[in-house]
């Protein structure tokens, strides 16, 4: 696609439509629109624009749409996937200025909120209500829930309560026309032609751009117990989890932990913790609902499991102060890795029970290319979080064969049945190994979708199916 800049002209009209004050176009303004968390890409934007309505984004869409400038749409830029980089220019349409909850629904448990709520913020605000809003990403004080929904997030609770994807009704979509519509209708059960809610959900702003979002609503459970038991292998930690779905538990949560994780949050983020010898993971596993019997039991039961693996010690959190100081280390986690290190985050996911076999391979392709690994993530379904550390890896290798080594552990895990992502989405790192699981069918069906919504390819370009722009490669 031949893409066309921002003229003097166009951008007259951009700041007549969202206010001079909303149009950024200098490059310190730029900066932050520049990049995501994804490792230490970037790519600056011609223009910021940050509209307020869904007319707004109309209006702007349809000037790019008829003079081709690329647009890109922003959220709170917290994306691992670097689905929000502007790597074609043009316009970036940043969402922060869509902030509001629009209406917390009591009676029929729904809310309606717009794209650039914080999620821990909509979480607190349904909380307050005695609701609760289940889909919790590990950057849920950062995130926008429009980030959520673009990519398909989960977060610790998916394991019981289910992806955003259960939760979301109805969409506001702006289409790069221009045009604004509902993508469904503010009902439990949606039955009339393609469901295009489930459609925009994890479409990485490539089809439209969200502006309002209807989500479902559950009640508060009324309690929780929080345990945290320590295994000699990792496999053995892994192993147990399908086990105690297989005892009739459904867990709220069940987070996975490597030891080298816990030693990362120790060193790094002053956590005062009893790191036993010879042990090397950990199940963070919390149960909830709204009798405390029941929930006894359930540990009881999960205790049992957990006997027949290994488990070396299950620690009870009594107080909230020492399950909130559980969770700190779970948390902190990804940002203790992140912050001192040289690595890459990769997203895989399988069924459940094949979990010892992936952390096992994971670990011998490592060894096989010279990378070490910090593995944590949300067990429970399945999802492992794959922190790919340089630690004495040569930086030609790092440049040259970790790509080798990542492909060979998404190899695997599409051979164990999983897929490539199961909440970060593909966006522009992790496009180039779509082909292990998919094929030229799935490509042409998608490539069939894009045209239709997007006939001009101004939606941000380069990413999930594209060729590489790091390539050279022609957009479709």
């Amino acid at each position: 696609m031949d893409y066309k800049p921002v003229s003097p002209e166009l951008l007259q009209q951009f700041r007549l439509i969202v206010g001079e004050a909303y149009i950024l176009t200098d490059t310190d303004d730029l900066e932050p629109y520049s990049h995501d968390e994804t490792e230490d890409l970037q790519y600056y934007p011609q223009i910021v624009a940050r509209p307020q309505s869904a007319d707004e984004v109309s209006a702007l869409l349809k000037l790019c749409n008829e003079n081709y400038i690329p647009v890109t749409p922003r959220g709170a830029g917290t994306g691992l996937s670097g689905g929000a980089l502007p790597v074609k220019r043009g316009l970036v349409i940043a969402m922060e200025r869509f902030n509001k909850i629009v209406k917390i629904d009591e009676e029929n448990l729904q809310a309606t909120v717009e794209p650039g709520v914080i999620t821990e913020v909509f979480m607190d605000a349904v909380a307050e209500k005695g609701l609760l809003y289940p889909v919790d990403p590990a950057s849920k004080g950062s995130c926008f829930i429009g980030g959520n929904v673009s990519h398909g997030s989960g977060g610790p609770r998916v394991v019981k309560y289910g992806t955003i994807r259960e939760y979301v009704l109805n969409l506001q979509v702006v289409l790069p026309s221009g045009d604004i519509i509902w993508t469904g209708a503010n009902t439990l059960k949606y039955a009339s032609g393609y469901n295009l809610t489930q459609l925009m959900i994890g479409s990485e702003g490539t089809l439209g751009i969200v502006t309002a979002i209807v989500v479902k609503l559950i009640p508060q459970p009324k309690y929780n117990a929080l345990m945290l038991a320590s295994f000699t292998t990792n496999e053995a930690a892994c192993g147990a989890v399908s086990a105690i779905f297989r005892a009739g538990v459904i867990p709220s949560t069940l987070e996975f932990m490597e030891r080298k994780g816990i030693e990362w949050v120790i060193k790094f983020d002053g956590l005062v913790f009893d790191l036993k010898d010879g042990i090397e993971a950990f199940l963070l596993i919390e149960v909830d609902g709204n009798n405390q019997d029941v929930i006894l039991e359930n540990c009881e039961q999960v205790n049992t499991v957990l006997e027949n693996f290994d488990c070396k010690e299950v620690l009870f959190a009594d107080t909230t102060a020492q399950k909130e100081e559980l969770w700190r280390i779970r948390r902190t986690m990804p940002v203790s890795v992140k912050s001192n290190s040289v690595y890459k985050e990769e997203d895989t996911v399988v069924p459940r029970a094949a979990l010892p076999v992936l952390i096992k391979g994971i670990k011998e392709i490592g060894a096989k290319y010279g990378f070490e690994s910090v593995c944590y993530g949300h067990a429970g379904d399945g999802n492992l979080h794959v922190n790919i550390i340089k630690g004495n890896m040569s930086d030609i290798d790092w440049n040259t064969k970790l790509k080798d080594g990542i492909r060979e552990i998404f190899k695997l895990t599409v051979d164990l049945g999983g897929t490539l992502s199961g909440e970060h989405g593909i966006g522009l790192v992790q496009k180039d190994y779509m082909n292990i699981k998919y094929t030229d069918v799935h490509f042409a069906l998608w490539r069939g979708i894009k045209q239709v919504f997007d006939p001009n390819g101004i939606l941000n370009p380069g990413k999930i199916f594209a060729p590489s722009p790091l390539k050279g490669g022609i957009e479709v």
